[in-house]
């Protein structure tokens, strides 16, 4: 039995909460790695997980197991680190995801430039705008734009605040006017983020206090470049993060509308298994979108 191979997947399987997620992010098959397992634990002479066609978590005895092996496999990625550094350059495939405007937008060329700096790297982009179960999904790294959430088996690094903005296009609020209140907004068209069955709500705060406004307009979508480009053909106003519509705004093509209020503050950052916190290649990458994007971003020139 190869007891480092038959320990990487009990810390997978524990890490991923099942043998099918640990599988997918080993490249084995389920019963490879159930069969791994069970040969620690014969080898141990301890039943190490609770086993149920739902879920799967470690005993106690597992538990306090799992604990020291992090410790022994983090202390081994640290000499490889350390060993890397020294000798060579690091290898090997990174699986990234991130939410589809932002990642054509800016991570895109920021991948481009890593891969240049470490051309032994192999980077696997997966865009989407869909809140993806990093561990279950099998991915190294995570971008988000959100509330940061801390949990026990995720590492989460903040980069930069994600400001929304209010904007539309100079000729949209020279036909329509220009709202002085939030409450104003009701009689606007709002090109808003979302469904055209579901009600639309914008949350704003200002120096005279909250307001949840309802909106409505004649689009709505669930990708903000499209919204984006609706505003500036003049079709009326949106809300959006300043790393779409930074350009917009220097052009000229969309101005800030309602300056004196702003939507709940969110934040773009990175998350990645604890399992996995000193990986020489997803240090490096972390630290790179650090250095990318946790000074002043471009969008907010």
């Amino acid at each position: 039995m190869d007891k480092f191979e038959s320990i990487r997947a009990f810390t997978q399987v524990v890490a991923s909460g099942g043998f099918a997620a640990a599988a997918r992010d080993m490249g084995l098959s389920r019963s490879a790695v159930n069969k791994l397992v069970i040969g620690l634990e014969n080898e141990l002479g301890v039943q190490l997980l609770h086993r149920s066609t739902r879920v799967v978590t470690p005993t106690e005895t597992g538990l306090a197991f799992y604990e020291r092996c992090i410790e022994i496999l983090a202390s081994l990625e640290e000499a490889e680190r350390s060993v890397t550094q020294l000798h060579g350059e690091p290898r090997g495939r990174l699986r990234v995801n991130a939410p589809m405007s932002f990642g054509t937008m800016h991570l895109a060329p920021a991948l481009a430039d890593f891969l240049v700096q470490y051309p032994d790297l192999q980077v696997q982009l997966t865009l989407n705008d869909r809140f993806i179960d990093p561990i279950e999904e099998g991915f190294d790294v995570t971008v988000r734009i959100a509330e940061p959430q801390k949990t026990a088996s995720l590492i989460v690094h903040s980069l930069a605040p994600a400001q929304r903005v209010l904007c539309a296009a100079p000729t949209y609020l020279e036909t329509h006017g220009t709202p002085s209140h939030p409450n104003e907004l009701r009689h606007h068209s709002c090109l808003h983020y979302g469904q055209l069955a579901v009600e639309n709500q914008w949350m704003l705060m200002g120096g005279d206090g909250e307001y949840t406004v309802s909106v409505n307009g004649v689009l709505c979508s669930n990708n903000g470049e499209v919204l984006r480009d609706a505003a500036v053909r003049g079709l009326g106003i949106t809300l959006l993060p300043r790393f779409l519509v930074g350009e917009e705004l220097r052009r000229g093509t969309l101005q800030l509308v309602l300056p004196d209020y702003h939507p709940p503050e969110l934040s773009i950052y990175v998350i990645y298994p604890v399992n996995r916190h000193l990986s020489t290649k997803i240090r490096l990458l972390v630290d790179f979108f650090q250095e990318r994007f946790g000074h002043q971003p471009d969008w907010d020139l």
